[in-house]
């Protein structure tokens, strides 16, 4: 195969486009090593393959080794690649969406957000950054911490996005994935409207995760809405940590101390009228 041959002035021959829809039917995104057992082409020929199609807007090269198909019936110079949540999955896998993602899923806001968040066990260099055209939040956590999630389908392709109780329980222990603890709150009374609302499997991930200011947060904010949970409520007061939390992490350090709480409220919380 002459990499010539796969290639012509304006556009993509008819070789080089059977080879690309080779790769796209086994899946949007692929490795080198997956890209060479497809086209059955020798590691260092596929990487030489995969990087002229690179070069001429016909693959995006997601990270070193990672790449994906461009749409064929696209502009290469617009076009943006494969579904997000499965390029961001594939990209820091394992992992699973999560944060205000997972809430516009469930139905739980109805506030859109243009940026992923992304939750894994990888090592991540940048919290923040853009991926064929795609923002994202990643945030990193233990092996250990690595539950509570579903299967969801997109298109062909499975992806793990956190069930409606570990997303509570995943924004109550750091707001800012859920868009400030003044969005939690409103995500928080959703969950209790829904038919995901389980008082006990909310107890039960808090626990699991570890961090005891979501018993703070989740009982107070329970108490604060008016919501009918006195379980929650008595569950959440007999697991508290010693010593004052913020309600919002990253509001102003002066507020409200709410010794039932244990809880500084640093930030307004209306309740219902």
């Amino acid at each position: 195969m002459n990499l010539k041959d796969l290639h012509y002035t304006g556009g993509i021959s008819a070789e080089g486009r059977g080879l690309l829809r080779r790769l796209a039917r086994t899946g949007s995104i692929f490795s080198v090593d997956e890209a060479a057992t497809i086209l059955a082409l020798s590691p260092r020929r596929a990487v030489r393959l995969l990087a002229h199609w690179c070069e001429k807007g016909w693959l995006a090269r997601l990270r070193q080794g990672l790449y994906a198909v461009v749409p064929l019936e696209s502009d290469p110079r617009t076009a943006r690649v494969a579904d997000p949540w499965v390029l961001l999955s594939r990209v820091f896998s394992p992992c699973y969406v999560g944060g205000w993602s997972a809430c516009e899923h469930w139905e739980l806001t109805e506030q859109l957000f243009r940026t992923i968040v992304i939750i894994t066990t990888r090592r991540v260099r940048s919290k923040t950054g853009d991926l064929a055209g795609f923002p994202y939040l990643a945030k990193r956590i233990g092996p250990r911490r690595l539950f509570g999630t579903r299967r969801v389908w997109r298109g062909q392709t499975p992806v793990d996005v956190s069930d409606p109780h570990r997303t509570i329980v995943d924004v109550l222990d750091d707001p800012a994935i859920g868009g400030g603890i003044r969005h939690v709150a409103g995500v928080l009374s959703a969950y209790f409207r829904s038919e995901h609302r389980s008082e006990q499997q909310l107890i039960r991930y808090a626990e699991k995760l570890g961090n005891r200011t979501v018993f703070k947060r989740l009982g107070f904010l329970i108490e604060r809405l008016g919501i009918e949970a006195p379980a929650a409520v008595a569950a959440c007061l007999t697991s508290l940590s010693s010593g004052y939390s913020r309600l919002e992490p990253s509001g102003p350090q002066k507020g409200k101390l709410l010794r039932r709480w244990r809880l500084l409220v640093n930030v307004q919380i209306r309740p219902p009228e």
